[in-house]
């Protein structure tokens, strides 16, 4: 694995860990791969990818209720329940609008317990975490926000997406798919769209500008930033996945670097 320096990190105030991995092995990184940050909403693509294994064993299904009233599993994996950011009180009928939900992958998270019979942190670390050789993450968090890692284990769980081992291709390809397009929604720190386009617990870029990506990337490109300073992109069209992770509260700085960042990630690693 190659060590190196982004160009697009000069300046930036803050801790800058950077990770690349194609589907086999990690390519590059910046900074200390096993230093351990908050995750912050990075969480939410993981705790999907423990949901899906509950939906492969057949312990749950994607179209039975869950959370609110006419809400199902489905609606609170991409984010179109009716619930809140945080809170109980809905917002929205199901399947009408899209809202970043906290409170909806929580929710989740408890689901899965239920119908496993354990706390999903220690459903996460047998079925997620412990399989895959995520050596340094804390999953004592809430599933929406809480875990905590490393650009190692980020990298580990990019190559599981662009390989899956634990769940079939097919799921996964039904993870990274628009779930319910044409519905109007927020993306946090970057405004409203039209269309804004979620697959299962991670978001896609589709044509969203400004975004946290840079505007060259294609529309299926699937991932997730967090309140922390935090992102992961899976683009499956350059079998590449990268992280970043920095522990503090996303603001301006952040919103200045990541798409000439994720623009040079793949200009740098996407051929190879």
């Amino acid at each position: 694995m190659e060590t190196t320096t982004f160009t697009a990190t000069d300046g930036f105030p803050h801790t800058a860990l950077v990770g690349v991995t194609g589907p086999e092995q990690p390519i590059a990184v910046q900074g200390d791969p096993h230093a351990v940050l908050p995750l912050a909403s990075v969480s939410k693509p993981l705790s999907a990818w423990g949901v899906l294994i509950a939906v492969e064993r057949e312990l749950i299904d994607l179209d039975e209720p869950a959370g609110p009233e006419g809400s199902t599993l489905l609606n609170l994996l991409d984010h179109t329940s009716g619930l809140p950011f945080e809170g109980e009180q809905t917002q929205a009928a199901p399947g009408t609008r899209r809202i970043y939900s906290n409170a909806g992958f929580d929710a989740l998270g408890a689901h899965v317990a239920a119908a496993a019979g354990m706390p999903f942190d220690q459903w996460m670390a047998r079925e997620v975490a412990g399989p895959l050789g995520m050596r340094d993450i804390e999953l004592t968090g809430r599933p929406s926000a809480g875990y905590r890692a490393s650009i190692d284990d980020l990298l580990i769980f990019g190559r599981e997406v662009l390989r899956p081992t634990l769940i079939p291709a097919e799921l996964r390809d039904l993870a990274l798919m628009v779930s319910q397009p044409g519905l109007r929604g927020v993306v946090p720190g970057y405004g409203s769209f039209d269309d804004n386009q979620w697959g299962l617990g991670f978001e896609l870029k589709g044509t969203k500008s400004p975004h946290w990506l840079a505007d060259s990337f294609p529309p299926e490109t699937a991932g997730h930033f967090g309140g922390q300073g935090s992102f992961l992109f899976i683009d499956r069209t350059r079998d590449l996945a990268a992280a970043f992770l920095s522990g503090v509260a996303f603001g301006e700085d952040h919103k200045r670097i990541w798409p000439s960042l994720t623009e040079e990630i793949v200009t740098r690693y996407g051929s190879r």
